[in-house]
C-alpha cells in the first residue's frame, strides 16, 4: 500500500476507560458519545502489542524522526503499575532504532505517588496534571462522585512532580468564565508548570456556550497578566497564536491551518478520531477499524480525516472569509458541529478566538516598527555588540516600559498623577522617558501588575518626570515608609507623615507635610539635611548612577546594601575608574555595549564567607548588582558577565531564540540543578565572555596570575563549548535561535584551538570531571 501523504505523528493511547472522579464537565463520560460503556476497563496485553506494533510499522513506513504517544483515558493510573510498564514497554522496544518517542500521561493525578513517578522516570514518561485552578475553580467540576473535593490531592500530585522536575509536563486547565481568570492563573503560576494548556470546554452549535465571547474575554486577561509577567512558562493557545504569527507551525490542533496528525486508539484498540468528538453526536469519533485488522494507512484515508487535513478548503465560507483564518484555522473542528449541518460552519468559539487573536496581534504589533537589524543580531550573538545594536535593544525596552506604565495606569488610584504623567509626555517626552529608562521603573511595574506591590508609587514617578521637565505642578505623593522616593533621583526622608504635597518647579521640588516644609535644588553642591541623590559616577564614556535608595532594587537574589557612606563612595568610585581602564585597555570589545547599556549599579553585601556575588534581574535592563570586590580586574569580569545576562533578557523580550513549549530541562556545567533552555542559553551567553575574558588574561598577567587566567580559559571554553552542543542538540532552537548560537559557536570554537598550558588542560578537565560527578551524585539528570 503507498503510504498516506500526510502520516500520524501523534498518538493517544486510552489504556483505562474509566475513571475516579466525576467531572460534570468531561466529554467521555457527559456527553452525546457513550461508547465507553461497551469497552473494556483497561487495554489488553494483546492491544498493548498491536499498538505498538502498527504505530512503529507507520513510523518506519513514513521514516518519521520522533512521534508523541500520550497515555490517556478515563484515568490512565487506573490501569496500574505493572499495565502502564507494559504499554512503554512495547512501545519503547518496538520503537528502538526507529524514531524517538516522546511519551508523556495525562492524568488527575489523585493516584500519583512515589512508586508511579519511579516508573516513569525509568521509562521518561512525562505527566500532565489536570488542574481547574485554586480550590474554588477547580472544584465546581472535578470531584468525585459523592462530591468530595479532589482538590487536596490534586495539589499532593503536583508537589510531588515539583520534586522530580524531569517529569513534570505541565498543567491542563479546562476554561470556566465563572472563574476570575487572574485568580486561576495565578493559582496555576504558583505551581511552577513548565507548560499550562487553557482548554475551552467542549461545545457545539446544538450546546454552545452560555456567553458569546465570554471565554475570548477571560483568556484576554490572563495573556496580559501573562505577558507582563515576562511569559514565566509556555502558554500552549497563546504560544500558538505567536508562533503562526511569525510562520512557524500551531501546537495544538484548535489553531492554525496545519493538516491534523493525531489518531486515538481505544481500550478495545479501535482506531477513533480526536476524541473531543465524542462531543458533537454519538459515534462521530468511530472509523470502524482496529489496530488488529487495518494498519495506520488505511485509517489516514477515512473520511473522518479529510476535513482535518485540507486546510482552508475545509472550511465553512464565513472561515474563509476571515481575516485570522490562519491563526483561528476554524478553530478545533469539533467545536464547528451543528445539526443538519454538520461541521461546515464556524466555531461555536468565533467571537472568542476572533477576539483573542486580534488582541495577541495587537499587542505584540508594538513592538513592529522596532525593527533589528541583522548585523546587530549577528553581532549580539558572537558575544559582543556595539553601541548601536544596545540603543536597538534600548529602542524596544522604552516601548515595553511605556506598554507596562499604560497598564498601571489604566487602573491607577491616582487620577492626578496619570494627569501630570501625561502633561511630561506631551511637553517633554524625552523628560518622561528619562524617568522610565530608571530599571526599577519596570521593575515596580511588573510587580505592580502582578499584585507584589500597589500603585502608590506612581505619583514619585510622576513627580520625578514633572522635575526632569523643568514643569511647575503639585501633587500629593504617598510615603509609606516615611521616605519620598524620586526613581533615578534621590529619596528625601519625610517622617510618619503618610502622604507628602509635592511641588514641582526648574531644577527644585518642596514637599510639605503637617506644615513643615523641605526644599530639595537638585543642583546644590552642599548637602541638604533629609536628602540622599543618588551618585553618578563618570569615566570617559562609561556614566552610570550608583543607586543605594530605590526601594525596588532588591529583586537581585543577593540583599543590597544600604546607604554608603563617604568611605565606601570612594572605594566604589576608584574600584569602579581602574575596571572601566581595564575594560577600555584589556577588553576594548565590551566596552561599547557598557557604555551604551550600563546605566545602573546596584551595590550587594558582601558574603560573610567572602564568596563574589554579582546579579541581573530579567526585568531590570540596564542594571547589575555587584558586591565590591577586592580588585578592578575582578570589577571588569563581574559587569561584563551580569551585563551579557542583561543584553540576552533584552533580546528575549523581542526575539524567540527557542521553541517556549519545551519544557525539557539541561545539564549545565557550571550549576547543580537541571535548567530549563532559557537559563542554559542565558549561563551560556554570559560564559562565552567569561571565558574570552581569561584567554585575554593569561596573556597580559605573568607568572603564577597568567597560569591561574589559562586553567581559567581552559575550563571555561570547555564548559561553554559543551553547553552550545546541547543547546544545539536540544531541537528546540527557533531558526533566529540556531543562527544565535551557531554564532557562538564559532567564536568559542576559534579559541579550543588557543594552545595553553598541558597543566592547565589537565586541571581543567579535571575540574570538568569533578563537577560532573558531584552532579550525578547529587541530581541524577535524565536527557
Amino acid at each position: 500500500m503507498k503510504p498516506f501523504a500526510t502520516p500520524f505523528r501523534q498518538f493517544v493511547l486510552k489504556v483505562a476507560s474509566r475513571c475516579d472522579l466525576a467531572c460534570d464537565h468531561c466529554y467521555v463520560y457527559e456527553h452525546a458519545d457513550q461508547s465507553w460503556r461497551g469497552r473494556p476497563v483497561v487495554m489488553s496485553d494483546e492491544t498493548i502489542a498491536w499498538s505498538a506494533s502498527r504505530i512503529a510499522e507507520h513510523a518506519r513506513r513514513h521514516e518519521l524522526p520522533e512521534i508523541h504517544v500520550v497515555l490517556h483515558g478515563g484515568e490512565p493510573l487506573l490501569a496500574g503499575r505493572d499495565r502502564l510498564a507494559r504499554v512503554a514497554d512495547e512501545l519503547l522496544g518496538a520503537l528502538g532504532g526507529v524514531c524517538a518517542v516522546d511519551l508523556r500521561i495525562h492524568t488527575n493525578g489523585v493516584l500519583l505517588d512515589e512508586k508511579f513517578c519511579a516508573l516513569f522516570a525509568e521509562r521518561g514518561i512525562k505527566v500532565g496534571i489536570s488542574l481547574d485552578g485554586d480550590r474554588v475553580a477547580n472544584d465546581r467540576h472535578r470531584r468525585y462522585a459523592d462530591g468530595r473535593s479532589s482538590y487536596d490531592k490534586v495539589i499532593r500530585a503536583v508537589e510531588l512532580l515539583r520534586r522530580h522536575p524531569e517529569l513534570y509536563a505541565g498543567l491542563l486547565c479546562t476554561v470556566d468564565v465563572a472563574n476570575d481568570p487572574v485568580l486561576v492563573y495565578e493559582a496555576l503560576a504558583d505551581l511552577e508548570p513548565p507548560h499550562i494548556d487553557f482548554l475551552l470546554p467542549h461545545a457545539t452549535w446544538d450546546r454552545p456556550p452560555s456567553v458569546e465571547g465570554a471565554h475570548g474575554d477571560w483568556l484576554i486577561k490572563i495573556f496580559d497578566r501573562w505577558m507582563t509577567d515576562g511569559r514565566p512558562m509556555s502558554v500552549r493557545i497563546f504560544d500558538s497564536v505567536l508562533r503562526i504569527r511569525d510562520n512557524r507551525s500551531s501546537l495544538t490542533e484548535s489553531l492554525g491551518l496545519q493538516p491534523s496528525d493525531l489518531v486515538v486508539i481505544e481500550t478495545d484498540g479501535s482506531y477513533e478520531q480526536v476524541d473531543s468528538l465524542k462531543t458533537a453526536y454519538d459515534g462521530a469519533p468511530a472509523t470502524g477499524m482496529s489496530v488488529r485488522d487495518h494498519c495506520l494507512d488505511e485509517v489516514a484515508r477515512h473520511p473522518g480525516f479529510g476535513d482535518r487535513r485540507s486546510g482552508p478548503a475545509g472550511l465553512s465560507a464565513q472561515c474563509r472569509a476571515c481575516p485570522v483564518v490562519e491563526t483561528c484555522g476554524g478553530g478545533l473542528y469539533t467545536h464547528r458541529y451543528r445539526t443538519g449541518s454538520a461541521f461546515d460552519n464556524p466555531s461555536v468559539y468565533c467571537a472568542d478566538l476572533l477576539r483573542l487573536i486580534t488582541h495577541v496581534n495587537e499587542a505584540v504589533s508594538g513592538f513592529a516598527h522596532h525593527t533589528f537589524p541583522v548585523a546587530d543580531i549577528a553581532a549580539l550573538a558572537t558575544g559582543y555588540g556595539e553601541g548601536d545594536a544596545i540603543l536597538a535593544l534600548e529602542a524596544v525596552q522604552r516601548s515595553l516600559r511605556r506598554a507596562l506604565l499604560g497598564r498601571v495606569g489604566a487602573v491607577a488610584t491616582s487620577p492626578e498623577a496619570w494627569r501630570l504623567l501625561t502633561l511630561v509626555d506631551q511637553e517633554s517626552p524625552e523628560a518622561l522617558n528619562a524617568v522610565l529608562a530608571h530599571p526599577y521603573v519596570r521593575v515596580w511595574a511588573v510587580l505592580c501588575l502582578t499584585g507584589g506591590a500597589d500603585d502608590t508609587h506612581l505619583p514619585a514617578i510622576a513627580v520625578a518626570a514633572a522635575l526632569r521637565a523643568g514643569i511647575k505642578d503639585s501633587l500629593r505623593v504617598p510615603v509609606p515608609d516615611d521616605a519620598l522616593h524620586l526613581p533615578g533621583l534621590g529619596r528625601l526622608d519625610v517622617g510618619p507623615a503618610g502622604t507628602v504635597t509635592v511641588t514641582t518647579g526648574d531644577g527644585w521640588f518642596a514637599a510639605e507635610a503637617g506644615g513643615r516644609v523641605q526644599r530639595v535644588d537638585l543642583g546644590a553642591t552642599e548637602p541638604v539635611p533629609g536628602w540622599s541623590p543618588v551618585r553618578r559616577l563618570v569615566f570617559g564614556d562609561l556614566s552610570v548612577v550608583l543607586d543605594d535608595v530605590d526601594p525596588y532594587r532588591d529583586c537581585h537574589q543577593w540583599p543590597v546594601a544600604d546607604r554608603l557612606g563617604e568611605a565606601e563612595l570612594e572605594r566604589w568610585s576608584e574600584l569602579l575608574r581602574d575596571a572601566w581602564r581595564v575594560i577600555v585597555g584589556d577588553h576594548p570589545a565590551y566596552a561599547p555595549a557598557l557604555a551604551a547599556g550600563l546605566t545602573t549599579i546596584i551595590p550587594l553585601v558582601p558574603r560573610d564567607d567572602g564568596r563574589q556575588i554579582s546579579s541581573a534581574a530579567r526585568q531590570a535592563f540596564g542594571a547589575v548588582a555587584v558586591a565590591a570586590p577586592s580588585d578592578a580586574v575582578t570589577l571588569a569580569l563581574l559587569l561584563i558577565h551580569e551585563f551579557q545576562h542583561v543584553k540576552l533578557g533584552a533580546v528575549l523580550d523581542m526575539l524567540d531564540l527557542y521553541d517556549v513549549a519545551d519544557t525539557s530541562l539541561y545539564y549545565a556545567p557550571w550549576r547543580d540543578d537541571p535548567r530549563p533552555l532559557e537559563g542554559l542559553l542565558q549561563g551560556t551567553y554570559a560564559h562565552v565572555a567569561v571565558a574570552d575574558f581569561w584567554r585575554v588574561r593569561r596573556t597580559l598577567d605573568e607568572g603564577v596570575a597568567a597560569e591561574k587566567a589559562a586553567i581559567q580559559f581552559a575550563h571555561w571554553r570547555g564548559r561553554t563549548a559543551q553547553a552550545l552542543k546541547t543547546l544545539n542538540d536540544s531541537g528546540a532552537l527557533t531558526e533566529t535561535g540556531r543562527k544565535f548560537v551557531n554564532a557562538m559557536t564559532e567564536s568559542v570554537g576559534r579559541w579550543l584551538d588557543e594552545p595553553v598550558s598541558a597543566g592547565a588542560e589537565s586541571e581543567a578537565r579535571r575540574r570538568a570531571e569533578a563537577h560532573r560527578e558531584t552532579w550525578n551524585r547529587s541530581a541524577p539528570f535524565r536527557g
